[in-house]
């Protein structure tokens, strides 16, 4: 069926940190990775490579539904999580393969606890035939494809290729490869583990992977995560800053020569879509592979291009569409990009001799978003990147013309050789051409070769002039001018008098506060003195009516005396005149409290009888 290879795949531990620092450099309008010294993509070489997946085939495309209830009933027994939902839970899934206890023991390996999974299954499988053999390996299938190939977030498993695995003898011919670079394409972080291999081999110099089994395949067995203890921002922190400052030479192109590639057939079988712009399916996923992004993979130059854009209709590259939830045939609704896929693309031509004209167009569309690390000087402009891209393609340039110079000097010494062995007085006059031939065309590349070392020397030049220059900016940014550092003394100084103010107006208002506060308080003294002052003033009344009283019943003792008036008269007089005055007083007082207009209150005293009670009065 065609995952012989993927499924015999060792569990490989994600590099947590490489994967977020590339999700960092993607951009999603050419579904390319941005770093200083271009464009970067997986391709479909890559994903048969590093997984063994196929990438040649038909497309995985066909009609998505708005729910998968039924065919989820029908071919897996089970039941998805909801009236419209693709979705069916892991664990049930596992469940009805017999592996849901399967539980990873203390002490256990890795590789003990997938043999004791693996003989589980196959003793629990070993024990169906027929309608439930099919059954059972589309539920496993499903679970392969749903959750590995296009692995969804959390516990549920897609269901959407169910309608692939209803004939089983069909499955092998999907193209389950490119299904899978679509899906990653689309959500790039998501198959996390063939973006970080991928990463291990286009760029060693990172050091994020470790080597294991040299000879392996398929190439993502040969791999290990090198840990880091670090936290994870440092740790993306550091890539990036890796990145920002890798030499240009350091970049693997062409990783894979030297594979033996007779070990492995399933590359075999994809080399006819390899180095091709190709449109990927993955359901309803339908996104370009623009492979002259990256013709450098192919061992060409890579050429100026119209780097692709959003503002594309959808028809056009440079953009990923998918369909609403409804049932859509997309064998009819992306017919042309699908008749691309059956014609395999286009093949990737350069004729371009250097890269210097991509590098300074990359340069322009792109400047300093290509750098995302903190070690980098300030390049706004993309000059550093640009003359860093012209002296890589010198030095390639260089190279290569070496090469030829060095061919020409073997040839030449080859000609001077057979004119040595000719007789001289016979001296072939073919010969003495050829030789001036050879040497004209070794002083030419003589020539060239010089000019590209001064070109290279120059450019060198240049680009330390610029990093010093950028430099230099980013120092004067940290430096601001005197007037501008007078500017924000007087904006300081301004900020300090207004808080001044501020804290004065408060300091204000709480005295304004403190002084009605002593106002009301000296109004409420002011009323409890006139009280006193009044109070007094009766108590004077009192008192003086006292001394009348006194004066009275000394002069009516004295009168009694003389006419025998009885004295207990004259006592019962002022104790009735004493009690009268005081109930006057407290019905001034009482009327003082009540409100006005109210008729209640205490009823006045009526005032002592004339008569004395019986028992006053003095005997003679």
């Amino acid at each position: 069926m065609g995952f012989g290879p993927f499924l015999r795949l060792e569990e490989l531990t994600p590099d947590v940190a490489l994967i977020q620092a590339l999700k960092e450099r993607w951009d999603p309008e050419c579904h390319a990775f941005l770093f200083p010294w271009g464009h970067m993509i997986p391709t479909l070489e890559d994903v048969v490579r590093i997984t063994g997946l196929r990438v040649g085939g038909q497309a995985v495309t066909g009609t998505t539904y708005t729910s998968y209830q039924e065919p989820v009933e029908w071919l897996l027994g089970l039941k998805v999580r909801g009236k419209r939902s693709s979705l069916v839970h892991r664990t049930t899934l596992q469940a009805s393969l017999g592996v849901a206890s399967a539980r990873h023991q203390t002490g256990e390996s890795q590789a003990d606890y997938m043999a004791r999974l693996t003989e589980d299954a196959r003793a629990v499988l070993a024990k169906e035939e027929g309608d439930a053999a099919d059954r059972d390996l589309r539920r496993f299938l499903t679970l392969v494809i749903g959750k590995l190939i296009h692995g969804t977030r959390g516990d549920p498993v897609g269901c959407r290729c169910l309608p692939f695995l209803e004939d089983l003898s069909t499955v092998g011919t999907y193209t389950w490869g490119a299904a899978l670079l679509a899906h990653l394409f689309d959500s790039l972080g998501t198959s996390s583990r063939e973006t970080g291999v991928w990463e291990y081999y286009h760029l060693p110099s990172l050091g994020r992977g470790v080597a294991r089994r040299r000879s392996a395949i398929p190439l993502l067995q040969r791999w290990r995560f090198c840990r880091d203890e670090r936290s994870l921002r440092r740790q993306v922190t550091l890539i990036h800053d890796i990145l920002d400052t890798i030499s240009f030479s350091h970049v693997r192109w062409t990783p894979y020569v030297g594979e033996d590639d007779a070990t492995q057939p399933w590359v075999e079988r994809g080399r006819p879509y390899f180095g091709r712009d190709i449109w990927l399916h993955c359901f309803n996923t339908v996104v370009p592979l623009h492979h002259w992004l990256v013709a450098r993979t192919l061992g060409l130059h890579q050429a100026v291009v119209e780097f692709p854009t959003r503002q594309r209709a959808w028809e056009r590259p440079g953009r990923s569409f998918r369909g609403i939830q409804q049932v859509i045939d997309w064998t009819v609704r992306v017919r042309e990009q699908l008749d691309d896929w059956e014609r395999r693309g286009k093949e990737v031509v350069s004729e371009a001799t250097s890269d210097e004209d991509y590098f300074r167009a990359y340069a322009r569309r792109y400047g300093a978003q290509v750098y995302k690390g903190t070690r980098r000087p300030l390049d706004p402009e993309g000059q550093i990147s640009s003359l860093e891209g012209v002296l890589h393609s010198n030095i390639q340039q260089r190279d290569d013309l070496q090469a030829v110079v060095d061919q020409l000097w073997a040839e030449l010494d080859r000609a001077q050789q057979m004119v040595r062995g000719a007789s001289s007085s016979r001296e072939d006059p073919g010969h003495s051409v050829l030789e001036g031939q050879l040497a004209s065309a070794v002083t030419r590349a003589e020539d060239a070769l010089a000019q590209l070392q001064e070109r290279e020397q120059e450019l060198r030049t240049a680009l330390a002039r610029t990093t010093t220059l950028e430099a230099e900016m980013v120092e004067l940014r940290l430096r601001p001018e005197a007037a501008e550092v007078a500017r924000w003394r007087q904006e300081a100084e301004v900020e300090v008098h207004w808080q001044q103010e501020v804290a004065e107006a408060a300091r204000w208002r709480q005295e304004a506060e403190e002084a009605a506060r002593l106002r009301a308080e000296a109004g409420d003294l002011r009323t409890q003195l006139g009280e006193e002052r009044h109070h007094s003033d009766m108590l004077r009344s009192e008192m003086k009516g006292l001394e009348r009283a006194l004066a009275l019943v000394g002069r009516s003792r004295s009168v009694t005396s003389r006419s025998g008036i009885p004295s207990g008269s004259a006592r019962h007089y002022l104790t009735g005149s004493s009690g009268r005055r005081r109930n006057e007083e407290e019905e001034r007082r009482w009327r003082e409290r009540a409100p006005e207009g109210s008729e209640t209150g205490p009823r006045a005293m009526a005032p002592p009888s004339p008569r004395p009670p019986e028992g006053t009065w003095e005997s003679g």
